[in-house]
């Protein structure tokens, strides 16, 4: 069901934005609520995912009740055991989508901004189709 390879190859903002939707969905599904805005930035064989605006009411809750440390440690302890339950699912999805292998997964976020940010490193950079400017 395959065309050809070139007929059916994406572009690099085809490929950002199918990242970002993809997320968008995951984050929708997982965690209950989706990103204000999500951006994708794909540079050779790493994938930069910035999302904003991603803490639940419980989540900022937890950072203003508990003392700032403390809340912001038992955040952050949460949202990585979440996204490491979620890898492989994770890795399906940006595997699906690039036709790479993940080879790792690095995600930190802000308890003050609300800003998350995931970064794959994939096995080599995508083949893409050059986007034709007009």
């Amino acid at each position: 069901m395959h065309e050809s390879h070139s007929d059916c190859m994406k572009t690099q903002g085809e490929i950002e934005a199918a990242v970002c939707k993809g997320l968008s969905h995951f984050e929708q599904d997982y965690m209950g609520r989706g990103p204000k805005d999500i951006r994708a930035h794909l540079i050779d064989d790493l994938l930069v995912v910035r999302l904003q605006g991603v803490l639940t009411a419980a989540e900022q809750h937890l950072v203003t009740t508990f003392p700032a440390e403390k809340g912001r440690d038992l955040l952050k302890q949460v949202r990585t055991q979440l996204i490491e339950t979620a890898r492989p699912a994770l890795e399906t999805l940006i595997q699906d989508i690039t036709e790479i292998k993940v080879r790792s997964l690095h995600h930190d976020i802000s308890t003050h901004t609300g800003e998350e940010v995931v970064i794959f490193t994939l096995e080599e950079a995508p083949t893409y189709r050059d986007s034709k400017k007009k």
